[in-house]
């Protein structure tokens, strides 16, 4: 009767790499830097592949007091944005050996309501976009570390955005570059603190410019509701040669309205969006929008929990954002 195959150790890893066991833990810990050469590290991690070695997480977890495991909270799990975020946190996660429990809204788009009623006893630590404050206030628990994205820096926790007021910015300065000077926001309609910041950021910009008119209707984030607020909004259209959407899905709505209004995109009007979906180049012509990487913003969110789990101070800055010019903008006629 053939022998069962015994499972790898951290001492054959040991052996195998040419360091300690010491060593071994630290780098299939994560603790190596500083500790370890990056060469060591390799080459620990390439002998613990080569052997099929696993780390006992359930003994570890125990001993460190951890659970490895991450709550992400998104507003909508229905949107290819939030499933590009889910997949850069889940991908750093894998990494460094957590695991990541997705939390979507019930009601799919806003805030998420509170999912533990004691967090702290089953997470490590929260991932949050578009958040209500009382929930944040309930999954925080006993001070559990908490990355808020795309909201407000003045929130608790550590905050990670995407340069939203600098897209802003572009789609202006392109438009106001192509001559336009009469424009309609069509702004989602959902409180939170990114759209405050695209409507804040647009009036700004446009303030500035002698002779600029901006007017502003409200739209639930779908194409249905865009079509019927974009409709309401350019049957007097007021002069309005330019509308700037909060949304890719919204700019699609108003491309519909725009066709029952008998106007045309971009001759008789310009639209730009913002995320840059696939949506962006299935519609025709193609949707100037500014490129929201979803998937960095995910790995950017985690690596930053992953700072404040370790007692490092995460990485502050912005992540850039950039406008894709394509065919659904054009000249003032």
């Amino acid at each position: 009767m053939p022998r069962a195959r015994t499972r790898p150790t951290s001492r054959d890893v040991a052996r195998e790499a040419g360091v300690s066991q010491a060593a071994v833990s630290l780098v299939l810990g994560d603790k190596w830097r500083g500790r370890v050469s990056e060469t060591t590290a390799e080459r620990v991690r390439e002998a613990a592949r080569a052997l099929g070695y696993r780390p006992n997480l359930a003994a570890r977890n125990l001993r460190l007091g951890r659970t490895r495991t991450v709550l992400l909270v998104v507003p909508a799990l229905t949107t290819e944005f939030f499933a590009g975020v889910y997949t850069g946190a889940a991908r750093v996660a894998s990494r460094h050996g957590f695991g990541v429990v997705l939390y979507p809204s019930p009601e799919g788009i806003g805030p998420a309501r509170d999912p533990f009623a004691s967090a702290q006893a089953a997470l490590d630590g929260v991932i949050a976009s578009s958040m209500a404050a009382e929930a944040l206030t309930a999954i925080r628990g006993d001070q559990l570390p908490l990355v808020m994205l795309d909201s407000d820096p003045s929130a608790p926790g550590t905050t990670v955005n995407l340069d939203i007021a600098d897209g802003v910015r572009q789609v202006a300065e392109h438009l106001l570059g192509l001559g336009h000077r009469h424009f309609l926001h069509l702004a989602a309609d959902v409180p939170s603190w990114t759209f405050e910041v695209r409507a804040r950021e647009l009036e700004a910009r446009l303030r500035r410019v002698p002779g600029a008119s901006l007017r502003t209707a409200r739209s639930p984030i779908s194409i249905k509701g865009a079509e019927a607020a974009a409709e309401a909004a350019l049957t007097t259209r007021e002069g309005v040669t330019a509308v700037v959407c909060d949304d890719d899905q919204l700019a699609a709505g108003v491309y519909k309205a725009a066709r029952r209004l008998g106007l045309r995109v971009p001759s008789d009007l310009s639209v730009t969006g913002m995320d840059d979906l696939a949506l962006a180049t299935a519609i025709d012509p193609e949707l100037t929008t500014v490129r929201l990487d979803a998937e960095l913003f995910g790995e950017r969110g985690m690596e930053a929990l992953l700072a404040v789990l370790n007692g490092e101070p995460p990485s502050g800055t912005n992540i850039p954002v950039h406008l894709e010019v394509r065919g659904s903008t054009t000249r003032v006629p």
